[in-house]
Formats: structure tokens, C-alpha cells, sequence
């Protein structure tokens, strides 16, 4: 968990995937390990951060909307790069977007949270809105490019497999 731009709580859970990987089937694989882990915060997040789709999925429910809902969190999704979606990259400034359109919906957008960086794909999820996503993104994303909740929980997850190996 963040809080003031620094990490107050975090949790790590050892699982084992509860199916091969599919795309468009992320929630199957990992759903129960991430819900596990952040059933595991001292405290529920105001707002979860996912490394995963939210609408921009073939049922319009990827696994940020699905951890979302299941735990009754709101939560952005934030990947490198769209699933389904398409849309332009945008101006190479801070803050900049464009939408990711999937089947005539916006479903996300490429967002830029550094000059000179690729831009992040961002996902609303469950009951979140674009602009709400769009927003949370920048302010935990500081001058890196992955905002910092997504850093830290990598860093955890490597040095949990690191330790069980």
C-alpha cells in the first residue's frame, strides 16, 4: 500500500497458478493468488492498481474489473500494451493520452507519465472511470514510467521467488 508517496503496508502470498496461461483468461490463471495478496493488506486500498486489462477484454471484463469486483475495490488496470484495443500513441509529454477504442468503445488510453518514455496502456476497471484511472496513474507514477505500487509489488514477487527457490 502507498500512502504519501511511500509504502506503508505490503503483502506477498505463494500460489500456484490455477490454469495455463490464455489470453483473455488472465483471471482463471492468477485470480485467486491476487486476491489472496491483497486480502492479505492490513487494510483494504482505497484504489487497487492491476497489472491486467479492465474493459479491454473480449467480455469487456478483464482481470481489473474481475479482482475489483470480487473485492469490492476499485481498480485501474495498467499494462504495456493494450489487448484487444487499438488506438494512435500520444504526444510525448507528461500527462498526454489517446484513447484505446476496442469494437467502437474507448476502453482505455495510452497514457504518457514520462517525456521520452513509451506511453502505459490504462484501464478502467471496476467502478472506476477513465478520467479517475487516468489520474491515479499519474499520481503514484512520479518521474518513473510504472507507477510505484506496480514497482514495489514486482520487486516483492521477485524476491518471494527468490527466497523460495
Amino acid at each position: 500500500m502507498l500512502r504519501g508517496g511511500r509504502v506503508i503496508a505490503s503483502a506477498a502470498v505463494s500460489g500456484e497458478a490455477g490454469a495455463p496461461y490464455v489470453p483473455g483468461l488472465l483471471a482463471m490463471r492468477e485470480g485467486l493468488v491476487l486476491e489472496a495478496a491483497v486480502r492479505a493488506l492490513p487494510e483494504a486500498p482505497d484504489v487497487l492498481l492491476v497489472d491486467a486489462t479492465g474493459r479491454d477484454h473480449p467480455r469487456r471484463a478483464g482481470m481489473a474489473v474481475q479482482l475489483g469486483a470480487t473485492l469490492s475495490v476499485p481498480t485501474v488496470g495498467v499494462t504495456h500494451r493494450p489487448l484487444l484495443a487499438a488506438g494512435d500513441w500520444p504526444n510525448d509529454q507528461r500527462g498526454a493520452s489517446s484513447p484505446l477504442v476496442f469494437e467502437g468503445d474507448t476502453v482505455g488510453v495510452w497514457l504518457r507519465t514520462r517525456h521520452g518514455a513509451r506511453p502505459l496502456a490504462v484501464h478502467p476497471g471496476w467502478q472506476t472511470e477513465l478520467d479517475v484511472a487516468i489520474s491515479v496513474v499519474l499520481a503514484v507514477s512520479g518521474s518513473r514510467r510504472t507507477p510505484e505500487p506496480l514497482r514495489v509489488a514486482r520487486r516483492l514477487a521477485r524476491e518471494r521467488r527468490a527466497e523460495a527457490a
